[in-house]
């Protein structure tokens, strides 16, 4: 398979954090086959993760308007047969990919290994012992294609332009720039809005703290937040999903918790501290390129049962509160031995 010129076709939906940690497999095959072509299909509101991947051509799919439904999947078969691609990766191996490889007999498929039996003896508790991580598990992929690339020493890019807006709203903050994503898809995977306000205000007294968040509540919590403390900037709401990459980029550190947010900040090389309510680092869903140190984890022995599932929805009635067991003191200890 390797060979100059070769066009390579990536499928991956979701999510959002998933679809990030595609970027810097990309990224490495790119720098060692320069000549040969990725395209990536995917969902349209994932498009700028891409963005600064010039060699990258995003083909989007609507699964609720021009691709619904099985006639819909026929539909993208025939897309995908007209790219006349020379290899299709699949890195989501769900219903609807297994469905287009059936559809597409005669292509060379090789799909992603997501080790759910793994996955699940450590939420049983049958192991704690760190799994492949998810970037590997995709650079699997194209190795079983017969591309051989390697993520031990990653290149990432240069800051990006900033958009006007962000530079004049920026423009008086004081360096480095630490960016804060307080919110996670659910509560069990949350720092406490208490406990983050502490830590932005004994942050914000030697940084200018970037609040990170989407959605109409988030933006109302973190601009409420942001007003408290004048080195806090909120962020929320005000740009694109690009300009928030390219805002990112700029980043000395980001804090998130088990989010798309902390997987952004990563593919573009940022530092990333991450906290781990119910979820667990050892599924494979480390941030990329960073450790396991900048990993903080909640009481494991208040919390035995923690890793409770793979994405947070799971977990026993009296668990919803794991992430308060992480000191204010142990994030801005991590905070400052990572700056």
């Amino acid at each position: 398979m390797p060979g100059l010129e070769k066009h390579i076709l990536l499928i991956r939906f979701s999510s959002l954090g998933d679809v990030a940690m595609t970027v810097p497999v990309i990224a490495a095959f790119l720098d060692t086959y320069p000549n040969c072509k990725i395209s990536v299909l995917t969902k349209k509101q994932f498009a700028p993760i891409f963005s600064h991947l010039s060699q990258v051509e995003v083909i989007f799919v609507n699964f609720k308007e021009e691709f619904k439904g099985v006639k819909g999947l026929f539909k993208l078969a025939k897309k995908i047969q007209d790219l006349k691609v020379d290899a299709i990766a699949d890195l989501h191996n769900v219903l609807r990919t297994k469905i287009l490889r059936f559809l597409l007999p005669g292509h060379t498929f090789l799909v992603l290994d997501k080790g759910r039996s793994q996955k699940q003896k450590l939420i049983r508790g049958s192991s704690l012992e760190p799994l492949r991580p998810m970037p590997e598990r995709y650079a699997d992929v194209f190795r079983g294609l017969g591309f051989e690339i390697s993520l031990s020493n990653p290149r990432f890019p240069k800051p990006l332009s900033l958009p006007k807006t962000a530079k004049k709203q920026l423009e008086n903050c004081k360096k480095p720039f630490i960016g804060i994503a307080p919110f996670a898809a659910y509560t069990s995977k949350m720092y406490p809005l208490k406990k983050t306000e502490n830590v932005v205000s004994h942050l914000s007294r030697k940084y200018s703290v970037l609040l990170f968040g989407g959605g109409n509540y988030e933006v109302k919590m973190i601009d409420a937040m942001a007003q408290k403390f004048p080195a806090a900037v909120s962020v929320a709401g005000k740009y694109t999903l690009e300009e928030e990459i390219k805002l990112m980029s700029h980043l000395n550190l980001m804090l998130a918790m088990d989010s798309g947010n902390a997987h952004m900040a990563a593919m573009m090389g940022v530092k990333v501290i991450t906290l781990w309510g119910v979820t667990h680092p050892f599924l494979g869903f480390k941030p990329f390129n960073q450790s396991f140190e900048n990993c903080l984890l909640s009481d494991a022995k208040k919390y035995p049962k923690i890793p409770t599932s793979v994405y947070g929805d799971k977990y026993p009635k009296d668990y919803e509160k794991v992430m308060d067991s992480i000191a204010v003191e142990d994030v801005l200890e991590a905070v400052e031995r990572a700056l």
